[in-house]
């Protein structure tokens, strides 16, 4: 900092500047600083920001918030991607106090004696702010300057046109000892960065036919899975997810349900222990099609809204092509074996793990090179497997390499790991996360940890999944039909990005016994689906799914996680919150049952000025799901029922 007052506390700052904060397009992203001074002089305090290419951006004044803190509040907007940055200044504003003094003293009874200094020095700062104002109010300043002068007016008609100025003089300011901080970034990334709705499905299961124990019949491909885009674009989803679609290795292949021996000729293998003697990373398995027959995938993906996300898994099978030309890259036992991934007592004999300090250099060249490679062919957004056992300065490397090329490339972290590295894998570049969303199952600690996700919206966006290959939780284990609705309400309202694994919709809910994930798990075998059956008999969650996203689409409220706020409801089963687009008003209230088994009365205790409201309003909401209205105001009854809908979808309509 330079010059002449203290500017503390300024955010967005992560890490203390170290690091970029995050924003989108069309973001309001709050900038504040504390600044003081000396004495009774007024004191200004605006942002400077410039956007990707150093272009200014308009004049930005920031207002005083709780009175006696001296922190200073405002919002920019930036309207492009790349890497925007912002500087603080504080500056005396000698308009204003002259404007103070000069009023405080004819309230106290003095009169055009008393004020004749003032009145002077009021003249001569107005013939600066002729200076500064635009073109079109430049006679506006010069005839309050005029009148300030003319000794043949009245106290009240020779003050009156200065102290008129005040709207004007404070977005245009007369601007003396400033005082200027370091600057401060904030990447901006296209909106799907903070928005998006994410759909997962194994493209050789789609189109596939399987015998008795799951012997493949038939593999599906690009083509046969290209079939079900339609019915996800249906269901409302903007990006569909793809695990590793590359040649799976065949040495220590993984059998059904993870055992350590395939059958041969018979076990598909887990897509994640990628690379064989048909090619590694910037390969497709041959049994899914060809590179053109992936674009065309991809084609068909965009004409129905949809965007393909493609897994990025930085590890090897044993017979990876990169294990013979790079043993470099992998770690070396004492035995001269290459070591396999563990995490005691667990053995993941199919996959090799990289060693990213062995050859820093030439790995995080080829992984560049392979990354390109897929973005040069359409693909602009990367799950990325595992990241937190990579080191994060090959991270950042590789991501400000990528957004380099291509800023439009987004990159989700499946790192279910220690909150210390989550957080860190987001400030050095990745765009969303995985979260802990799946294990909080109840209203305080889900209340609890939106709190620190919140908290963290500049540089740690979440997306919420109730379930993935991985992952069934006892709670849909055991839960019912109605524990997936709600599981399914809590992801989509409460983050702007949520995704599910296929299978969620048919309430799939069998686990490996003693195991927190799916029996008959299609990481290691095909698992075709009959939709259209599930559907005809009632027994699909996709229209229930599919309005859960229109709702989405259809209220801008939701498309942030800034504006959430809680509100209080009496019951412990229950969580209430909204979201208030401040823009366009939209404001929407969701009130959703912990308990998928009884039905749960509550009595809430509305934020009102959080809604849009003076404390004493009533108003209009109407149900999002079921279409009922309802008159209300602070204080209502709730009653859910968890079999007939476990969760409230208001809109908030206020009474005209």
């Amino acid at each position: 900092m330079t010059g002449r007052f203290p500017i503390e506390d300024v955010t967005p700052s992560v890490s203390c500047g170290r690091y970029p904060a995050k924003a989108v397009v069309g973001e309001l992203v709050p900038i504040s600083a504390v600044s003081y001074r000396e004495g009774h002089h007024a004191l200004g305090v605006n942002v400077v920001w410039q956007g990707p290419e150093g272009e200014a951006e308009p004049f930005t004044r920031l207002s005083p918030g709780e009175p006696g803190l001296d922190k200073w509040h405002g919002v920019i907007r930036p309207d492009r991607v790349g890497r925007w940055t912002f500087t603080i200044e504080a500056f005396d504003d000698p308009y204003q106090t002259w404007r103070n003094a000069v009023t405080k003293k004819i309230g106290a009874g003095q009169g055009l004696e008393d004020l004749a200094n003032d009145l002077a020095e009021g003249a001569e700062l107005l013939d600066l702010a002729v200076k500064i104002v635009p073109h079109e109010e430049e006679e506006r300043v010069r005839d309050a300057a005029a009148a300030l002068r003319d000794a043949q007016r009245s106290l009240f008609s020779r003050v009156s046109p200065a102290l008129e100025l005040e709207e004007l003089l404070w977005q245009h300011p007369v601007r003396q000892l400033v005082t200027t901080t370091r600057s401060y970034a904030i990447w901006v990334d296209r909106q799907r960065a903070l928005f998006s709705s994410w759909y997962e499905f194994f493209p050789r299961s789609e189109g596939a036919e399987v015998g008795p124990d799951a012997t493949p019949l038939r593999h599906g491909t690009f083509a046969t899975a290209a079939e079900r885009i339609p019915a996800v674009a249906a269901m409302g989803f903007d990006v569909l997810y793809l695990p590793p679609i590359h040649p799976i290795g065949r040495v220590n292949r993984k059998g059904r349900n993870n055992t350590l021996v395939a059958r041969e000729g018979i076990d598909v293998g887990s897509p994640w222990a990628i690379g064989s003697d048909e090619g590694g990373h910037d390969a497709i398995h041959p049994q899914l099609g060809t590179l053109e027959d992936f674009r065309r995938f991809i084609g068909v993906a965009h004409d129905n809204g949809l965007e393909v996300a493609m897994d990025l898994a930085l590890q090897c099978a044993p017979d990876h092509p990169w294990v013979k030309a790079h043993p470099e890259w992998f770690t070396t036992r004492a035995d001269g074996t290459i070591a396999y991934a563990e995490n005691p007592p667990k053995k993941y004999q199919d996959i090799y793990p990289l060693n990213f300090d062995n050859d820093p250099r030439g790995l995080r060249e080829e992984v560049l090179r392979v990354v390109l490679h897929w973005v040069s062919n359409g693909v602009k957004i990367f799950r990325v497997d595992n990241p937190h056992t990579k080191t994060l300065n090959f991270w950042q490397w590789v991501i400000a390499k990528i957004k380099d090329a291509d800023p439009d490339v987004l990159f989700l972290a499946e790192a279910f790991t220690r909150p210390a590295m989550m957080n860190g894998l987001g400030k050095i570049g990745f765009t969303q996360s995985y979260t802990y969303f799946t294990w909080r199952t109840t209203a305080w600690e889900m209340k609890e940890y939106m709190g620190q996700l919140k908290a963290s919206i500049d540089w740690m966006r979440p997306n919420f999944w109730p379930n993935t290959p991985d992952i069934l939780h006892e709670s849909l284990q055991h839960g019912g039909p109605p524990m997936f609705k709600i599981r399914t309400v809590l992801a989509s309202m409460l983050s702007p990005s949520w995704g599910m694994y296929s299978g969620l919709e048919l309430f799939e809910h069998v686990a490996r016994p003693g195991a927190e994930e799916y029996i008959d798990n299609e990481k290691f075998e095909l698992k075709p689906r009959d939709w259209a059956a599930a559907e005809r008999a009632g027994r699909s969650l996709a229209p229930y799914i599919t309005r859960l996203n229109t709702i989405r689409r259809e209220n801008p409220a939701l498309h942030w996680l800034r504006n959430l706020e809680f509100h209080e409801i009496d019951n412990a089963a229950l969580l209430c919150w909204s979201k208030r687009d401040p823009e366009t008003g939209n404001t929407v209230l969701v009130i959703c049952s912990f308990d998928s088994a009884n039905v749960q009365w509550g009595n809430t205790t509305l934020d009102m000025p959080a809604l849009g409201l003076d404390w004493h309003e009533r108003f209009t909401v109407t149900d999002q799901i079921t279409g009922a209205t309802y008159e209300w105001g602070q204080h209502n009854p709730v009653r859910i029922d968890p079999y007939v809908e476990p969760a409230h979808v208001f809109v908030v309509h206020p009474r005209s």
